[in-house]
């Protein structure tokens, strides 16, 4: 397996050392031989910034944009593991509390999660450059 994920894609806009590359991502089923007869192949179009670029590189001129996998492991536990977590643990705890009301322990485990994701939102600067992908001409 892959260290490294790759996407072709389009440069749309230049600022600096600032890349924004226009990328069309597939499912797993796109290369099938019979999707056109399937409705679960998808595709769609993401805008990926890239900082801190050295080359130079021209609006519209074809790129590979470069990630490493364990960045996407890593935005996937914070998007959705560790959310899971904290509705699981504020969840058994408004159960315990409330006696086993559904509904008051279910509205609590969901209120538990908002502050996370505020916290992620403000935090989104620094993420940034946590999670930063290179561009390689073609």
């Amino acid at each position: 397996m892959a260290d490294i994920i790759k996407h072709r894609g389009r440069v749309e806009k230049l600022d600096g050392s600032h890349v924004v590359v226009r990328i069309i991502q597939t499912s797993a089923c796109s290369a099938c031989s019979i999707k056109g007869h399937c409705n679960a192949s998808e595709s769609k179009e993401k805008l990926i910034d890239v900082y801190g670029v050295s080359a130079s590189y021209q609006v519209g001129e074809e790129v590979v944009v470069c990630g490493a996998t364990s960045m996407g492991m890593r935005a996937v536990w914070l998007a959705f593991g560790v959310p899971v977590l904290i509705l699981l643990v504020a969840l058994s705890v408004a159960m315990y509390v409330t006696n086993e009301d559904a509904l008051v322990s279910s509205l609590v485990g969901l209120l538990a999660v908002v502050p996370y994701y505020l916290i992620i939102y403000m935090c989104r600067d620094k993420m940034n450059k946590t999670f930063s992908f290179t561009i390689e001409k073609l």
